[in-house]
């Protein structure tokens, strides 16, 4: 949250003023890790779900729209094109209401005026908007305003899909050089087979769509029919339902299309290795398979087994196992990475090319002895300190807290999800680590892609 001080300085802060903001952020931090926190949600007359939480301490507003329009909608072979949408959102706009068209450059310099920002991102299964702004009321309607035009006559100016296309292309030809790249891409093909998260985005599938194909994307996927709105910041529920009013009018005449069902992600029948030459000082290894959704019964004692395995850096695990131990690895990690569909459970490390098949043999090792024993109760007691220690600094911003309560929104999670988090954690036994351990992972049918091994 310290990093919100300088852009806003021309506007807002300077010395004692600036003390006094760092001041209250951390008292909110420190209260909200003790105190419920107040989610508010109603259905906005458009369809839209909105969810606020009146954050008055400091005087701005983080406001984020969530659609089903992430790559997994990618068409077949024109991997990219959502990510395509968002970025050409910033792009310019067309004329509207009385006022001239602005182009990118112009565009930028009015969200410099107001001190404000507004732009779009994709991940696998969202397509989101993102505005930030101030509180005060001239300059909230103009962000508003402004956002919402933005979001109502988009240019798609061919030109600068052009030139971005290019440069985009010329950058994913770079990353080929790099044997990351080439261990991503596998994986994720291996692991989601013909599934559009396996999809990866080259050259080609860029050269495979325009700017009509960007315009028919949004318009298809960016419905308020289908909105989840989630508002962080000092404003109450009829400010924040006028300015939800405003920003999906800007999108109510893309209508309401129906979206055609995404493919199921099937469980792996069988063990996959990929062994890839590549003329590299380190090799790059991932081992996993398809994990689970974010709806699964058993996410608490996954997270909190998988802390200790491989997401808690050096007190994990893995880490004890093939770094401490052995010194095969700088660095090696275990996540899961849940959504509306399975995501991936992946470990990744790097190693010298001469220790790669030693340390694939040790990982394999400790994650089949993980899954068939589960964890130490010294071990459980340890991750579940930390976890429930350092949960403040999962909220101690606004951009935090709003990502956890759109996380909430896009997963269909309880609304007191994060006053009861602590508790979740704290319910987890070894007994409930192993059991969900030994249903969702299979050792014998990991992925495994090693490149730049011998």
């Amino acid at each position: 949250m310290l990093t919100l001080i300088p852009f806003f300085a021309r506007r807002l802060v300077s010395g004692r003023t600036a003390r006094a903001l760092v001041a209250c952020l951390m008292l909110v931090a420190g209260h909200a890790a003790h105190a419920a926190i107040p989610i508010q949600h109603w259905q906005h007359a458009s369809g839209a779900k909105v969810y606020l939480v009146e954050s008055p301490v400091i005087p701005m507003l983080d406001v984020q729209i969530d659609v089903d329009g992430g790559s997994r909608r990618d068409p077949a072979g024109q991997a990219g094109l959502a990510s395509a949408t968002a970025d050409m959102l910033s792009a310019g706009t067309l004329a509207h209401e009385g006022q001239s068209a602005l182009d990118e450059h112009q565009l930028a310099e009015a969200w410099t005026d107001l001190g404000a920002s507004f732009g779009a991102e994709v991940s696998g299964e969202r397509f989101t908007l993102s505005l930030r702004t101030l509180t005060e009321p001239a300059l909230l309607r103009q962000a508003v305003a402004l956002a919402a035009r933005q979001m109502a006559v988009p240019a798609w100016p061919g030109p600068v899909w052009q030139r971005d296309r290019e440069r985009w292309a010329q950058a994913l030809r770079e990353a080929d050089m790099r044997p990351g790249t080439h261990a991503d891409r596998a994986f994720g093909q291996a692991v989601y087979g013909d599934h559009p998260l396996g999809r990866p985005t080259t050259p080609e599938t860029l050269a495979a769509f325009g700017v009509d194909d960007m315009r028919a994307f949004y318009r298809q996927h960016v419905a308020a029919c289908r909105a989840n709105v989630t508002l962080v910041g000092a404003i109450n529920r009829q400010t924040a339902d006028d300015i939800v009013g405003r920003l999906i009018s800007a999108i109510a005449p893309n209508g309401c299309p129906r979206l055609a069902p995404v493919p199921a992600v099937e469980p792996l029948q069988a063990a996959v290795e990929q062994r890839m030459p590549f003329d590299a000082a380190q090799a790059q290894v991932l081992i996993g398979q398809p994990g689970i959704a974010r709806s699964d019964p058993d996410y608490f004692p996954l997270f909190v087994g998988n802390y200790i395995l491989g997401g808690g850096g050096f007190v994990s695990r893995l880490m004890t196992e093939v770094r401490e131990k052995r010194g095969l690895t700088y660095g090696v990690y275990s996540t899961f990475m849940p959504g509306l569909q399975p995501g991936p459970f992946q470990i990744g490390l790097t190693t010298r090319p001469d220790q790669a098949a030693q340390a694939v043999a040790l990982v394999r090792e400790v994650v089949a002895r993980f899954v068939a024993e589960g964890p130490t109760e010294d071990e459980l007691r340890a991750a579940k300190d930390y976890l429930v220690n350092s949960f403040a600094l999962r909220i101690d911003s606004n951009r935090k807290l709003l990502g956890n309560v759109a996380n909430i929104a896009w997963n269909g999670l309880p609304l007191d999800y994060l006053d009861t988090w602590t508790d979740q954690v704290k319910a987890v036994t070894t007994a409930d680590i192993r059991r969900a351990f030994g249903r969702v992972l299979q050792p014998e049918h990991l992925v495994t892609v090693v490149v730049g091994g011998r």
